[in-house]
């Protein structure tokens, strides 16, 4: 009798490891397979699509390689202080975020932004390798008419990682980043920390990896309630021990309100004046 319930005890125990394993499985595969549809949220626009700002702007479409149109604005003032190449984050479209750059361009800068692949008008194959190369591209299209030391690149939440990595490779005027990450695998330990993320991510953008290589004055910006991209992980950074990383905290911020901080508009003022 005993020995029967041993059997049975062993072979429920079996039913429920193998039950619990394909349920880790599952869901590992999803997130291997649906990593994209939880990094990038992008909204479409029709290709006739009429912007509308109020802001002077140009309308630009870069190919940047034989697959991949970039769709990017170019706000212009008469009397610039500088321009700023601006990344946004990963929800949205230009008509969105166009909006959100003009903060920019009422003191007195010029702006680029764009929209990343599948984002907006802008079309081509997502990876990480090609939207640095769109940044770069966006990038050397500024020094056409700008000198280097003129330009100011802004990165935020998810454009934080393109924009420290442009600002590895290049040499601009300085870099600013609002709600940053350590890097995407940081953030993705932190919401699965029961998966192996670090063998099933595809997209890195290791934040941490490109600021120690860049030459200009960096400015962190992050809110003590970040739900979306926590303050911790923004917070590692400042410990990468770079001389020329001056990092922010704004009390009681949060992921998409950091501008109705007076800490935050301070900041802006004080490395856009």
């Amino acid at each position: 009798m005993e020995h029967t319930i041993k059997v049975i005890l062993k072979k429920r125990l079996k039913k429920v490891i193998i039950v619990l394993l394909s349920i880790f499985v599952m869901i590992a595969s999803a997130l291997y397979f649906l990593q994209e549809k939880l990094l990038f949220l992008p909204n479409t626009l029709e290709q006739n699509y009429q912007y509308q700002f109020q802001h002077n702007f140009e309308e630009l479409f870069f190919k940047t390689d034989e697959n991949t149109i970039i769709n990017a604005l170019h706000f212009k003032v008469e009397n610039p202080k500088g321009v700023i190449l601006y990344f946004h984050g990963n929800a949205g479209d230009l008509s969105r975020w166009g909006t959100v750059s003009e903060y920019f361009v009422d003191m007195e800068y010029d702006v680029l932004i764009l929209d990343y692949r599948t984002y907006g008008k802008s079309t081509g194959k997502l990876s990480e390798v090609g939207i640095y190369s769109d940044a770069q591209y966006c990038y050397d299209y500024l020094l056409k008419q700008y000198s280097e030391n003129e330009i100011t690149l802004y990165g935020r939440s998810l454009g934080t990682g393109i924009a420290s990595y442009l600002a590895s490779k290049n040499k601009p005027k300085q870099l600013i980043l609002e709600t940053p990450y350590y890097s995407i695998l940081d953030v993705a330990k932190g919401r699965f920390p029961m998966l192996p993320v670090k063998q099933l991510l595809k997209y890195h953008f290791p934040t941490y990896q490109f600021l120690p290589n860049t030459s200009c004055p960096i400015t962190i910006i992050h809110g003590t309630e970040d739900s979306v991209v926590p303050f911790v992980s923004a917070k590692k950074l400042s410990e990468l021990n770079i001389e020329n990383l001056n990092f922010i905290t704004v009390k009681g911020g949060e992921h998409n309100n950091l501008i109705e901080f007076e800490d935050y508009r301070n900041v802006i003022q004080e490395r856009l004046k």
